[in-house]
């Protein structure tokens, strides 16, 4: 099951992929054209990290720390 961020990132790669083409894309009440594609693939990027993020949570591999290990070092 997709998480609304794998959710909203399909859509948004859906919509950048038919603007490329050449056509318009509509979320809702917006109207989307060649001049937003850097919107949407700006929205592409964030929403990617978003779902690495969650992923990572996920996995157990969350969190904003990491653990060094210098025991290989000399000094």
């Amino acid at each position: 099951m997709a998480t609304p961020a794998e959710t909203r990132l399909q859509l948004y790669l859906d919509a950048e992929t038919a603007i490329l083409g050449g056509q318009e894309v509509r979320f809702a009440d917006r109207s989307l054209k060649m001049a937003d594609l850097a919107m949407v693939q700006k929205q592409i990027a964030l929403l990617q990290a978003q779902v690495a993020r969650e992923a990572n949570a996920a996995g157990g591999r969350g969190g904003r720390f990491s653990q060094a290990d210098f025991s290989g070092c000399r000094g």
